[in-house]
């Protein structure tokens, strides 16, 4: 009988690693091939001191200003500055575009503006200043083939303009204010890199109100220092989440076997526990109107992630929507906006906590 076991564990053990194998000779194939046919137009280095290589600044016209109409009345303030790395805008036929965006590509900008800047950036404009820095972003092909050497040195270069623009930013713009980092997906994958290098157990981390780093995965020991946040007004610390409907564990978030953190963006803490509509303060359609009390959320105790509960998104065929990445901050929207006030007012009120 032990014979039998142990037959059956070798045979288990050589079947996973061919699979593995498998799995990474053909990301290698599938490398190559989107190698092959790309052009190297990596476009010129930023430099922070133009504007032009700002998406969303204070000191420029541009979508992160703008105020929907339920909220013309709202009190605003800027005593914090928020720096925000979008998500990915540059998209194209994976075998024949470059690995990293041309900063002078006016469908990238025009894409970066009209959706992540107008819709994301601006739940932060009622409490800081926005900076946004247009940067040689990886082309989502990208994450196709992560872990390969073309992943690996576009990212390294995304990462390098996001990196150089945040120091433009403290050298110039931010003067010792409170920081608050904010990103989504390919930004989200940046952000942690950043406050890995510049808050994590640093002098940085006391200036920080929190880093809102959302729409991608967040390893249990991403930091040393810096903690989860697992209550409404906490400071100097980070959240996260990724959206699925309620039910969806895609493979990716499967495979990474509960390596990740996730905080509820209803009740702003780690508890698994369903939080009803109650506690939804709007979702954003269409830079028009706020809806609320129509999301509620939880954690998925095994992957991590936010299942959201709404009969809002549906696609044509009036099937509820599985993948809700796109929507991680309008689902949630003004709960964002009321917790970008609350913590910056704990931040400045410690003793209130």
């Amino acid at each position: 009988m032990r014979k039998f076991v142990f037959i059956i564990i070798i045979i288990t053990l050589f079947c996973t690693i061919v699979a593995e194998g498998r799995g990474r000779f053909f990301k290698k194939i599938v490398a190559q091939r989107l190698a092959r046919h790309a052009t190297d137009n990596k476009g010129p280095e930023p430099d922070y001191s133009d504007q032009f290589f700002w998406a969303a600044s204070p000191f420029k016209v541009d979508t992160s200003d703008s105020i929907p109409d339920f909220l013309k009345s709202e009190t605003r303030d800027n005593r914090t500055d928020v720096f925000f790395i979008h998500p990915t805008s540059f998209f194209g036929e994976a075998e024949k575009v470059a690995w990293n965006a041309d900063l002078r590509d006016t469908v990238v900008n025009n894409e970066t503006d009209s959706r992540s800047i107008l819709y994301q950036t601006t739940v932060f404009n009622g409490s800081c200043r926005v900076f946004a820095p247009r940067y040689r972003q990886a082309n989502m092909k990208s994450f196709y083939v992560l872990g390969t050497k073309s992943a690996n040195e576009a990212f390294d270069l995304a990462y390098s303009d996001v990196r150089k623009a945040f120091l433009y930013f403290l050298r110039n713009y931010n003067h010792n204010r409170p920081i608050i980092i904010a990103s989504h997906s390919q930004g989200s994958l940046h952000a942690i890199r950043l406050l890995q290098e510049f808050f994590d157990g640093k002098a940085l981390q006391k200036q920080l109100v929190c880093a809102y780093v959302i729409g991608y995965q967040i390893k249990k020991d991403a930091f040393r220092k810096l903690p989860l946040g697992d209550h409404a007004n906490q400071t100097h610390c980070f959240v996260g989440w990724r959206s699925y409907g309620k039910g969806e564990i895609p493979k990716g978030a499967a495979a990474e076997r509960g390596n990740s953190v996730c905080v509820n963006p209803l009740t702003w803490t780690t508890d698994e526990g369903y939080a009803s509509p109650e506690l939804h303060k709007g979702i954003m359609n269409g830079f028009r109107t706020i809806t609320p009390h129509t999301v509620g959320a939880e954690i998925e105790p095994t992957a991590k992630i936010l299942w959201v509960d709404t009969e809002l998104l549906q696609d044509e065929k009036k099937v509820k929507i599985k993948n809700l990445h796109i929507y991680d901050y309008n689902l949630f929207w003004m709960n964002i906006r009321e917790n970008i006030k609350l913590r910056i007012d704990a931040y400045f009120n410690p003793n209130n906590n």
